[in-house]
């Protein structure tokens, strides 16, 4: 650093630079100069309040200066951070491994990465921006100042009741402490709240999906303050009715339709696919649930002998498949399917579909817990006849819609 600081020359660089089009900021700008310099001017006055008469009666004073490198939104400087004797100097304007001096710059390298930007893209804009490259570390550091808001969300109480949840998991790939890539499962739990806005109560990490890993979902759900759900969307995972129904006994649970028709298709033979898919589609678009097991008893006719596997599927799992028919057009619209979760699912995966391994588990859920946090910015709207689906709700449950 100068020991003076040529005000003159910086002011003949910024008018140039205007002149010429160029910016005042960065690694070039005329600006960073003159920040620098204030900088520094405010680390020598905290140093001078720092030794007070009685510290240099106890015999500590100046011990020369320690350079480093900090990230402003005007550039990047150098500071000089002074040094006493006896190390009892804890600067304050910027303080000890600090480099990053405005929030701004932090957030906005905490919101490249909630947009998928890795590491070396987000460096990339830095050094374009403010005229120095960061390393992975520092970006990690930075972005770690979400984990108190993911602690704090993740524990934060429920509504009471909820009128329809839809739980699904999400599946990716993260390094183990052996250093290998292992499978990991993002329980989801999206919910619609009173007033029909979508709300996703909680997001949580384990090895693999399965129904004894949902009920300690539920459980925390419950803990959270969630005492009644009204209708559940789920997939045909194994035991999973079962568990939620532990939990909340009155739930009512409605297995997606797409789901079954997915697994069901795997099983007939391509040629006979367009021609079952159709008689299929009878079953569930039908009018009512007589109508519906009509159909089903016509599909059992024509297909049950070649596709013994498929009919009965759908008739094991008939009760939490038809469930959605008990219910008006416009509900049985937003539960046959768990659409609604997966299209949730679909947002993240643009954010981390570049994402081949995650370093951690930690990683895996800052990002996604910082595309959620975008996501959520738009969900601003109530769900499209909220006020009529209420209504219907409030016929269909009485005393537990009225609970909300």
């Amino acid at each position: 650093m100068k020991e003076e600081f040529d005000f003159e020359s910086i002011k003949k660089k910024a008018i140039a630079q205007l002149k010429a089009g160029k910016p005042l900021l960065g690694k070039d700008g005329a600006f960073a100069p003159l920040l620098e310099s204030i900088l520094n001017a405010a680390l020598e006055g905290e140093m001078d309040a720092h030794l007070t008469d009685e510290e240099r009666q106890l015999g500590n004073r100046r011990n020369g200066k320690m350079q480093k490198q900090v990230q402003t939104p005007l550039g990047e400087v150098t500071v000089s951070t002074p040094r006493d004797r006896n190390s009892s100097f804890e600067p304050q304007f910027i303080k000890k491994r600090e480099t990053i001096l405005a929030e701004g710059v932090a957030d906005r390298i905490i919101g490249l990465y909630a947009m998928g930007n890795s590491t070396r893209e987000i460096s990339d804009w830095m050094e374009e921006n403010l005229g120095n490259r960061v390393s992975a570390d520092t970006i990690s550091a930075i972005t770690d100042r979400v984990l108190p808001e993911i602690k704090a969300w993740k524990s934060r109480m429920l509504d009471s009741v909820y009128p329809i949840v839809w739980m699904d998991a999400i599946h990716y790939k993260v390094t183990d402490e052996r250093g290998c890539a292992v499978s990991r499962a993002i329980y989801n739990v999206l919910g619609i709240n009173r007033d029909g806005h979508k709300e996703l109560l909680g997001m949580y990490i384990s090895k693999n999906e399965g129904a004894n890993l949902w009920l300690s979902v539920l459980t925390d759900l419950q803990n959270r303050g969630v005492e009644d759900i009204l209708i559940a969307c789920i997939d045909g995972l194994k035991g999973f009715p079962e568990a939620i129904q532990s939990v909340y006994p009155n739930t009512a649970v409605q297995l997606c339709i797409v789901h079954q028709i997915r697994n069901s298709i795997k099983y007939v033979g391509s040629k006979n696919q367009k021609e079952f898919l159709k008689d299929l589609k009878c079953v569930y678009q039908a009018v009512n649930k007589e109508s519906a097991e009509n159909e089903l008893l016509k599909l059992d006719e024509k297909w049950g002998e070649q596709y013994p596997i498929v009919i009965r599927s759908w008739q094991e799992n008939w009760d939490k498949l038809s469930e959605y028919f008990q219910y008006t057009p416009a509900i049985r619209k937003l539960i046959y399917t768990t659409n609604t979760v997966e299209g949730y699912h679909r947002q993240i995966r643009k954010v981390t579909k570049n994402k081949g391994v995650f370093p951690s588990d930690t990683a895996l859920e800052k990002l996604v817990y910082l595309a959620y946090r975008n996501i959520r910015k738009k969900w601003t709207m109530p769900l499209a006849n909220w006020a009529t689906i209420s209504q219907q709700l409030a016929i269909k449950f009485g005393e537990r819609f009225k609970l909300l």
